[in-house]
């Protein structure tokens, strides 16, 4: 399939720059898998679409303070993004700088863009291809920096400084192991009320880990999208939740990913025996039409970039044409697109799903 076949034109004015004051005030687009049916709802709407039987699996990676600024000691300015954190004192890290600091040189931090400089500065250790190693200086532990003088990793396509609500707001009300730079976004419009009901109604809930990389947002270059190698990021599904989704599916209820992060992960999980099976490491795995999806049957998800990924993904859960006519509706309906949008609701088209 070519990269076009997944191009929209979005007025730039219905890209969400804010979270809404309430998290579950968000619109709600209905689109079922069999049929292609659209229907337009708002976000507490969701529980009417779910049944007793069904299991709604969560990521709880938690976003880190992960943008940082400084100089180097000739005076550059330098942009920090962490990728991953290794142990308490190092990272991987996108660096971006007049020009590219070489191994074994300091980055002085400040607290600001164009603040002083501070108590903290940086080692440059190496370089793994687009990525630079670093480590922290001065017995300073990298988590306490990010945690004093980082900020929030919005997205590009967000154009503002981040804001002190975006400390809570670019974060689920569920986030607990911290490591992503990037928001599962399908999460955020989530109320601990909102969860309350879901358990009130029996509907079960069980949790993955997946760290958002910032790789989430690099576009396909490649014409043809089979040419096209995702970035690694780290999964963590355990045996709980493989249990969890066998019950499932002994009862006849679904299995609802709360996110493209948790069908990423939950279909790592099953690519060797067909089923989910406990997974600890990397994942690359690339979804695009014509995947036989063996773990999930419904998907909350928000909306997604023009030709990325996430867009070929939600694709091949119910169809490209379907998918790409619930996009049209959801313009001219004028729902608020990505990270701080509003959300889908998508059943899988039969197509999609192996034998279970």
């Amino acid at each position: 399939m070519k990269r076009s076949e997944f191009h929209y034109q979005l007025p730039p004015e219905l890209i969400a720059q804010h979270p809404l004051p309430e998290r579950s005030a968000s619109r709600l687009l209905r689109l079922e898998g069999v049929g292609g049916a659209i229907s337009h709802h708002h976000f507490s709407d969701l529980l009417d679409f779910l049944n007793p039987d069904d299991l709604l699996v969560f990521n709880d990676t938690r976003v880190i303070p992960a943008r940082l600024w400084g100089h180097k000691l000739t005076g550059g300015k330098v942009e920090i993004l962490i990728e991953r954190i290794i142990g308490s004192e190092s990272a991987t890290a996108h660096i971006r700088a007049s020009k590219s600091p070489p191994e074994g040189s300091f980055i002085q931090l400040s607290a600001q863009e164009n603040g002083d400089p501070g108590p903290y500065r940086l080692l440059v250790t190496g370089r793994e291809g687009e990525l630079f190693t670093i480590s922290s200086q001065d017995g300073h532990a990298l988590t306490d920096i990010l945690q004093s003088i980082g900020h929030m990793p919005l997205p590009p396509y967000i154009d503002r400084d981040d804001e002190a609500v975006d400390r809570e707001r670019y974060q689920t009300v569920y986030a607990r192991r911290e490591g992503a730079v990037a928001a599962p976004t399908a999460g955020l419009h989530f109320t601990d009320a909102l969860l309350q009901k879901i358990d009130a109604r029996g509907i079960r809930r069980a949790t993955i880990t997946l760290h958002v990389g910032a790789g989430t947002f690099q576009p396909v270059r490649e014409d043809d999208i089979e040419n096209h190698h995702m970035h690694k990021e780290f999964i963590e599904v355990d045996e709980t939740v493989c249990a969890a989704i066998r019950e499932t599916r002994a009862r006849g209820g679904r299995v609802v990913a709360i996110g493209t992060t948790v069908v990423r992960s939950l279909e790592s999980a099953s690519m060797a025996t067909g089923e989910a099976a406990p997974l600890c490491g990397d994942t690359d795995i690339f979804i695009y039409p014509g995947y036989q999806f063996r773990s999930v049957d419904a998907m909350v998800t928000n909306f997604h970039l023009p030709e990325s990924t996430l867009l070929m993904l939600v694709s091949a859960f119910v169809g490209r044409e379907p998918m790409m006519a619930a996009y049209r509706q959801a313009i001219e309906a004028r729902y608020r697109f990505f990270s701080y949008g509003d959300a889908m609701f998508i059943t899988a088209a039969p197509q999609a799903q192996s034998s279970k």
